[in-house]
Order: structure tokens, then sequence, then C-alpha cells
């Protein structure tokens, strides 16, 4: 959550994990739930690359299972720049050990109606940018606090997205770390009628009734991962996430699971 120059790298590992943990759900459309700045050395710029194995849903509400194998890549530099699959383009302004903030764009990947039959006559929402800031905060070595806005998303380039999160790492023994963590995610009308409502255009096309999907909490999520730290390098995480749809998005039409279960392996090499 915090950049590793300010770090020990066994923490940032976990923290990193817990990260994968809280975005599989959507397999990478919560990517950017919140900045994980984990891949420059102290007193250098670097990196991360690997790749994971998820296990999760065709869309959010959806029950039918969906298994991506996605890369990873993301780099930062001592500047505060950084880039990457996981945290978009942006600039941590911060020079405070415990704290970062910034700015940063993003992209809300959207939603393609022939993913499942359940989607058919909703049309597509199209990929669109995202402009965003973000807040985390570090309470100890082992506990963070997280947030970020992205604006930009949905059929009217008009969606807020909100996200609150939490993390918890603790080493088990020397090569392996445990980590915990929390979000949740509040989002306007736009973005819930985009990804949730059905216009009465699309009730004529799709079969289902109009269904108005309004601001509100979206949805809740808790992680838990296991890490193996291989070297100073190279982590392989196994991660388990539960999310549970929340106000009118479990309401919606579209909702056929509230409740979810998400696994991921991945592995990843600092360089």
């Amino acid at each position: 959550m915090l950049v590793t120059k300010r770090f020990p790298l066994p923490a940032l590992t976990a923290l990193l994990a817990v990260g994968a943990t809280l975005f599989a759900p959507l397999a990478f459309a919560q990517a950017f739930d919140a900045v994980r700045l984990n891949g420059a050395l102290r007193g250098g710029d670097g990196g991360r690359v690997g790749a994971a194995l998820i296990s999760g849903r065709q869309y959010q509400g959806s029950d039918e299972r969906r298994t991506l194998l996605l890369p990873l890549l993301d780099y930062q530099w001592t500047n505060g720049w950084f880039a990457g699959t996981t945290n978009g383009i942006g600039y941590n302004f911060s020079s405070q050990p415990a704290m970062d903030f910034g700015a940063r764009l993003t992209v809300d990947p959207g939603r393609n109606e022939n993913r499942s039959n359940r989607l058919g006559g909703l049309g597509d929402i199209g990929i669109r940018p995202e402009l965003g800031g973000f807040y985390n905060y570090r309470l100890s070595d082992s506990v963070a606090l997280t947030s970020s806005l992205r604006y930009g998303s949905g059929n009217d380039r008009n969606g807020l997205v909100i996200d609150i999160g939490a993390v918890y790492s603790v080493a088990l023994a020397p090569r392996w770390r445990l980590g915990l963590g929390v979000t949740a995610t509040y989002a306007n009308a736009n973005y819930m009628q985009s990804y949730f409502g059905v216009t009465p255009a699309q009730a004529v096309t799709s079969g289902y009734a109009p269904y108005t999907a309004g601001a509100g909490l979206r949805d809740i999520r808790a992680g838990a991962a296991l890490t193996y730290i291989v070297n100073p390098k190279v982590a392989i995480t196994t991660a388990l996430s539960a999310s549970s749809l929340q106000g009118d998005a479990q309401n919606s039409p579209l909702a056929r699971q509230r409740n979810t279960l998400t696994g991921i392996v991945g592995a990843s090499y600092a360089f």
C-alpha cells in the first residue's frame, strides 16, 4: 500500500498479496480500488512483474464462473511517479513515511453483453478513462488504511466510485506472511444505473423489467492471502476473497448471486 522505500520487503509483499485479494472478485474490474506502491527498493527506482490466475465471476452479481490468467506489471520512480496494471498512472505527492496521497489516471474496463446470456439485450458498457485521487495512511508496520476516488466510468462517463479499506499483515514464519483486508465501495447513481440498472429501452431488448439503481454502498469485500517469499525478489501468493453486494446492487435483476467467493494464485518478481 505504501512505497517500498519506506517498508521492509516482507511486509510490503504481504500488503501486495492482500491488495490482490481485494480486486480478485471482479477479475481486475476493481484492480484500482487502492494505490499499492510496492515496486522500488529503498532509495531507487524499481518495479514488479508477474501473473495471477483468478477464478471469479463473469460479472459482478453473476452466478457463472470465469477463470482468467492476467499479467501484473508495476513500476515506480523515486521522484513520485508510478505506472502499472494495478495502480494506473499517477503521482505520489507525499514525502512522509506513513502517508501516500496523490492523483492518477486509471481505466474502467466496462462490460460486454456477450460475456453472459444474462446480459443479452443490455448493450455494452465501454472502456472509460477515469480521473481520481488516493490517500493511504500507515497506522503501524502491520496496519494500513487506504482510500481512492475514481470518476469517468459508465455509459455516460459520469460514474463515481469511492473505495475505503484497511489491511493487516503478520509474519507466520521467516518466509511466510499472512495478509487480511476489507474494503467497502460507494458508487454514485450514474455508475449504479450503468452496471445494475435497466432502462426502459433495455427492458424491451433484454426481457428484464425496468429497474432504477440509485447511489449508495455497492459492495463489501474481505480477503485473506498467504504469501511465500522465495527470495528477496520472488514471491508466490494464494488468496481467497469474499464479496457481498449491497443496496440497490443486490436488488438488481442482474444480481443472480449476492455473495461470491473468488480464488487467486499469483507469482511476482521484483526488479
